[in-house]
């Protein structure tokens, strides 16, 4: 049963979903969002979200990370601070000992919606489609775990036989 850590990197709020393949269904295991606490300086919160994943990662022991790429950012500056979120996000996976796979916005969108350019209220209900969940998801939470179900349902190598 791969198990499937998606993160969604920001600069105010890193998202992380675990989701697991069983068979051909798809199981949600948890999902959250990461503060990065915007008023401290640019390391501290930086050392606040590589902590927080972390946690994440010694709390459920992922077999894969799942990280959506930067498609846009609305100035340099912006685009430098999800560089190093990014940063944090590839460095606590590889601290872990973890594989990580990355896709863009588009191809997330199309594995869960069907559409490349799909809103982020349409990933949010098709996410809770696809897990069986009732309850509202933050956005970024629910972006990474988009991430997660995209990996696990592209991946055939990880969808398994035992149906």
């Amino acid at each position: 049963m791969p198990v499937a850590l998606g993160i969604d990197p920001g600069s105010k709020f890193t998202g992380y979903g675990l989701a697991a393949r069983e068979g051909t269904r798809l199981r949600f295991i948890a999902a959250g969002r990461i503060p990065a606490k915007t008023r401290e300086p640019l390391p501290v919160r930086l050392r606040h979200i590589f902590e927080g994943l972390q946690k994440v990662i010694d709390q459920y022991s992922p077999d894969l990370v799942a990280v959506e790429d930067i498609f846009f950012a609305k100035n340099v500056r912006s685009a430098v601070r999800l560089g190093h979120v990014r940063g944090v996000v590839l460095l606590a996976a590889a601290q872990a000992g973890l594989p990580v796979y990355e896709y863009s916005p588009a191809i997330i969108k199309l594995a869960v919606v069907g559409y490349g350019q799909a809103e982020k209220k349409q990933v949010n209900l098709m996410v809770k489609n696809i897990l069986g969940l009732d309850d509202d998801l933050a956005e970024d939470a629910s972006d990474a775990l988009a991430a997660a179900i995209c990996h696990l349902n592209q991946t055939p190598a990880l969808q398994g036989t035992d149906g």
